[in-house]
């Protein structure tokens, strides 16, 4: 019979998450051996929550690290605002950001992925690090990030062409608009000529079921037709909605405000948004 001790059940269940029952078991199969225990656990873990991968993930965090002119974003999910909430979880979306920052890239890794197995048997939740953001602010810019409250929106807007105060609080501005209009766009420039084709459709419908808009002349309905998509556009848009803090004037009129102030030409770096499951 294996030799084991209750202090080994103990370490074992504070190691891995799991259940008194179940670590009791582990270290049977494993002759006592916590560290084949631990393993043991873990694979069953895992292939458990291989069932549970298809289960939706609506909860969660962003998380944002900055070292110097470095900056990192996570999105870090899982099934529950209970376990979303939690420390530990916390915890590990702290550290996906950190690897992150450490990698100097976007790209999702191995390291990303064995933290979250780790915490995902704990909690016995469908879990991942399902967008990551690496930004490096270059000379002569300012970086600004926000992370809201609940944690479920976050921005990083890089301003390029001066470092002055001003401009770092504008870009800061930048990300509380951005997490507040949550648009789907920086520019016009960005958007799809189909997407811009369907809303036509939808318009030109609505108007000719409009008895007195469809006898109207067809350069009127045309003129009519393309101030709505404009008017749409600019809904969607970030620099053509009206900034945050000054909506009489657009994001990108007061990009330019805030240079001139500055005595410099500004004009907008990387912009990032993430929003919880979006």
């Amino acid at each position: 019979m294996a030799s084991f001790t209750a202090a080994d059940v103990k370490a074992l269940r504070e190691a891995t998450g799991a259940g008194m029952l179940d670590c009791k078991k582990a270290l049977q199969d494993a002759n006592g051996s916590v560290a084949e225990a631990e393993k043991i656990l873990k694979e069953k873990g895992l292939a458990a929550m291989a069932k549970r991968s298809d289960r939706a993930t609506g909860e969660g965090r962003i998380v944002i690290k900055q070292e110097g002119n470095k900056i990192a974003m996570v999105e870090v999910t899982c099934e529950t605002d209970f376990v979303a909430n939690n420390a530990d979880f916390g915890a590990t979306a702290d550290k996906a950001a950190e690897i992150t920052l450490a990698a100097g890239t976007d790209e999702i890794t191995a390291e990303h992925k064995a933290i979250i197995d780790t915490i995902a048997i704990k909690f016995r939740e469908n879990m991942a690090v399902r967008r990551s953001a690496f930004v490096e602010v270059g000379a002569n810019a300012v970086a600004g990030t926000y992370v809201h409250s609940d944690k479920k929106t976050g921005a990083i807007v890089v301003v390029e062409g001066s470092t002055s105060d001003e401009v770092k609080a504008f870009a800061k501005d930048c990300c509380l608009h951005l997490a507040a209009f949550t648009p789907t766009y920086i520019t016009k420039d960005e958007v799809p000529q189909s997407y811009i084709d369907e809303q036509k459709e939808i318009f030109t419908a609505q108007m000719n079921a409009d008895e007195k808009m469809a006898s109207k002349p067809q350069n009127v309905k045309d003129g009519i037709l393309n101030g709505k998509i404009n008017k749409l556009l600019a809904e969607n848009c970030f620099v053509d909605q009206p900034f945050v803090k000054d909506d009489k004037v657009t994001v990108a009129k007061k990009l330019e405000e805030v240079g001139k102030a500055a005595g410099a030409k500004l004009s907008f770096g990387k912009i990032v948004l993430f929003v919880l499951g979006k």
